[in-house]
């Protein structure tokens, strides 16, 4: 089971495009040229997702080898990219306690926020690491009743959350969140998964070639000196 990222985002009904508080993320299990691509889908699917969550609603939606899970508590939002394996309701317990402390942090400063803020907060780095582990999630379980009384709607794919006729191809094209090689890359993850396969081989081919070269010098050397003394 594996979260790679939390975000709180400005989803108010107001706010044409989410703006992103805070944000923390673990890339350290993909490959060292996705992880920049991957930190920028991150943004990009947070923001979307958080946009199409109305005020106190909470929402997963499958999105490639990720669950995406948002809940919008009157225009403050938490989304937390996990994997299949997570418990759903150990995930919106997570997302309730990271906007309470939150709030509790920060007050309502957030309503007046109209940029994307860089400013690391320490306590979501910290709730990365700690609720890796859903056991942990669950302890916050047993005091949040009111989670039992809010359904949590499920999407399938991330297509079914966008409005009549949006395309999510037409997002990544405009959106901002995404560079031009992350959009060129979108989609081919397992392409770029095997082509930093077939790197790592060359590079360990390169690696044993060199082994192999020192070994046949070692052995010249050793060879040219029984040679010398008549041994050969």
């Amino acid at each position: 089971m594996k979260i790679t990222a939390l975000l709180v985002l400005k989803a108010a009904p107001e706010t044409s495009d989410p703006v992103i508080l805070a944000n923390a993320s673990d890339v350290s299990h993909f490959g060292y040229f996705q992880r920049s691509s991957v930190k920028e889908f991150v943004v990009f699917v947070g923001r979307t997702v958080a946009s199409r969550t109305p005020p106190s609603q909470r929402q997963s939606v499958q999105h490639e080898e990720y669950k995406v899970h948002a809940y919008n508590r009157n225009g403050l939002c938490a989304v937390g990219f996990m994997d299949d394996h997570y418990p759903v309701r150990s995930a919106f317990s997570l997302l309730n306690q990271v906007i309470d402390e939150y709030q509790k942090s920060f007050g309502e400063a957030w309503r007046s926020a109209k940029e994307d803020s860089s400013q690391p907060w320490p306590y979501l780095a910290e709730a990365l690491t700690k609720f890796q582990d859903p056991a942990e999630a669950d302890k916050l379980l047993k005091i949040q009743r009111e989670l039992d009384e809010t359904k949590i709607i499920l999407h399938k794919t991330i297509d079914s959350v966008l409005a009549r006729g949006e395309k999510l191809d037409s997002l990544v094209e405009k959106s901002s969140d995404l560079s031009m090689a992350s959009q060129i890359n979108r989609g081919e993850l397992s392409h770029a998964r095997r082509l930093e396969a077939v790197a790592r081989y060359c590079w360990d081919v390169l690696q044993a070639s060199k082994e192999n070269e020192l070994m046949l010098h070692n052995s010249v050397s050793c060879n040219s000196g029984w040679m010398s003394w008549g041994y050969i």
